[in-house]
């Protein structure tokens, strides 16, 4: 059966070129060993983070993490060997347009990963030209059939980056794109991707501002006989009080059912961390109150 029955709070670390371009600068060439060692420690970090959290006690719904193989292998390693859930991406990092990691081999790589859930990130605005939504359709067509066959949860992240038209129709102001212009578009894109076949059992959306909205996204993700089909928040490095804003409307929403959070989680202590500001011990601390902090906010509204 299609979705997923309980809440899911998601540190989502699956980062692979912000990490590498944003702290440590590497940009139109491969990190060095030394460089990927970095990476690999900072993905070690957020789990200690992580798991630091989950000692603290957390009921309510399922805590995961979700964590690529590029730099965290041997964090879904240790995620298997414990029972932590998590999911593991698919997509190349940093592509306008969807494509594998792994090309034709992504289904062995997603059998050997072992991952409870399997994630794509898929930039898709319903301005976009046909032949970009097309290629993109197939290709999580062919996914999503591919792990409906397999019995796989799929978890499926969609942005909607604004068009130059629909930005200038908003005076250049993101923050009004936000609001008034992208809840409609991730309506609309909720229901091309799925015209054109795709079929999650988790869709990750960006913030919406207000329940209203979200309960119109909620609505599209469940059509056509999808009543257990969730929805997570994501927190796409957004500043906290606006994180916050976005899981208070989520979370009084049918349908919605927890958060994919990030960078608003992890950055502000990797970035001390890396710069020496802060030891290994503070930056675990930090992210992990962070983590307990969105927790809260989304089951209690404080």
């Amino acid at each position: 059966m299609k979705g997923y029955s309980q809440d899911l709070y998601i540190l989502a670390f699956d980062h692979r070129g912000t990490i590498t371009k944003g702290l440590l600068g590497v940009e139109g060439r491969e990190p060095t060993a030394e460089e990927s060692d970095k990476v690999t420690e900072m993905k070690n970090i957020i789990f200690d983070g992580f798991l630091k959290a989950k000692e603290s006690g957390i009921t309510g719904g399922d805590p995961a993490i979700l964590v690529d193989e590029t730099f965290g292998l041997d964090v879904q390693q240790k995620a298997k060997e414990m029972g932590i859930k998590f999911a593991a991406p698919v997509e190349k990092s940093g592509q306008k347009v969807f494509d594998f990691e792994y090309g034709d081999q992504f289904g062995e790589k997603i059998n050997e990963i072992g991952a409870d859930f399997v994630k794509i990130l898929v930039r898709w605005n319903p301005d976009d030209d046909e032949e970009t939504r097309a290629t993109q359709g197939s290709r999580i067509k062919e996914l999503s059939d591919w792990l409906t066959e397999n019995d796989k949860k799929f978890l499926l992240e969609f942005l909607v980056p604004a068009t130059e038209e629909q930005l200038a129709s908003v005076e250049n102001d993101q923050a009004r794109y936000d609001s008034e212009i992208r809840p409609m578009l991730a309506v609309k894109v909720v229901e091309e991707m799925r015209e054109r076949g795709a079929d999650p059992d988790i869709w990750k959306i960006e913030g919406l501002d207000t329940a209203e909205d979200c309960e119109k996204v909620a609505a599209a993700i469940k059509a056509g006989d999808r009543e257990n089909v969730i929805a997570v928040v994501l927190g796409r490095g957004a500043t906290d009080e606006k994180v916050n804003e976005w899981l208070r409307a989520g979370s009084s929403v049918e349908g919605y059912k927890g958060f994919a959070i990030g960078r608003s989680i992890f950055w502000n202590a990797l970035k001390s961390f890396h710069e020496g500001e802060k030891s290994r011990e503070e930056a675990v601390s930090e992210i992990a109150e962070s983590y307990l902090g969105f927790l809260s906010i989304y089951q209690n509204g404080s």
